[in-house]
């Protein structure tokens, strides 16, 4: 089976990446240079429309859309915990995969992307401002997840939810925010970067933990 997984480092399709790793599966990474445009391609765009990663090729067919794909990978692995295989924790997950994939994540990009979403200066400072003040509570509301972890947010085994926390974590320092001070789920994620087939992608993709750089005095 040809499995070609569209990606650019450090953005939402880690996730997938991290999945394909974990269980294993013989795919090709195909990296998509945001910087360069190579999203709003026509290629790409007949791809995704919204020219956005992850893309999910399987035999000529095309997935879009992080959670769908998510969904497909753990079906196709059922014993890896990916997604939990009781149908309520599995739910349960779904959910929280959800809303970080339709509210963390879009609050990220009013921070990071403002200029999509208004063109006033004045009013990108404040709608950067305020995203930024959202973000960071949802990130503190992440924290108190891995309190609970044991190790890993689904139990034994690492699974997409981990690495969509790492992902929103890493953002974290691009909108300004410490990670030391959110010391619990730095350190969780850290643990969960030093995992084999995480660090294989961390590598491939070729970016660093921890974006955060202090404002110069």
């Amino acid at each position: 089976m040809t499995i070609r997984l569209h990606y650019a480092p450090g953005a939402c399709s880690f996730v997938p990446h991290v999945g394909l790793e974990l269980a294993g599966e013989a795919f090709e990474p195909v990296l998509v240079k945001l910087h360069k445009g190579e999203h709003q391609t026509p290629e790409y765009l007949a791809m995704n429309p919204d020219g956005q990663v992850p893309v999910l090729q399987v035999e000529g067919r095309t997935l879009t859309q992080i959670v769908a794909i998510c969904d497909w990978i753990a079906a196709r692995h059922p014993g890896l915990g990916l997604l939990p295989a009781d149908p309520w924790a599995r739910a349960q997950t779904l959910s929280l995969l959800a809303w970080i994939n339709n509210t963390v994540h879009p609050t990220f990009a009013q921070v990071f992307l403002t200029k999509k979403f208004v063109d006033d200066p004045g009013a990108q400072a404040l709608l950067r401002a305020s995203a930024t003040e959202r973000y960071r509570a949802q990130l503190e509301r992440i924290q108190g997840w891995v309190g609970c972890a044991q190790p890993f947010l689904n139990g034994e085994q690492p699974s997409f939810l981990d690495a969509y926390v790492l992902t929103v974590q890493r953002w974290g320092g691009y909108a300004g925010i410490d990670p030391a001070t959110m010391p619990a789920l730095r350190d969780y994620v850290a643990r969960f970067a030093q995992h084999p087939a995480v660090a294989a992608v961390i590598a491939r993709e070729r970016f660093e933990l921890n974006t955060y750089k202090p404002a110069a005095a």
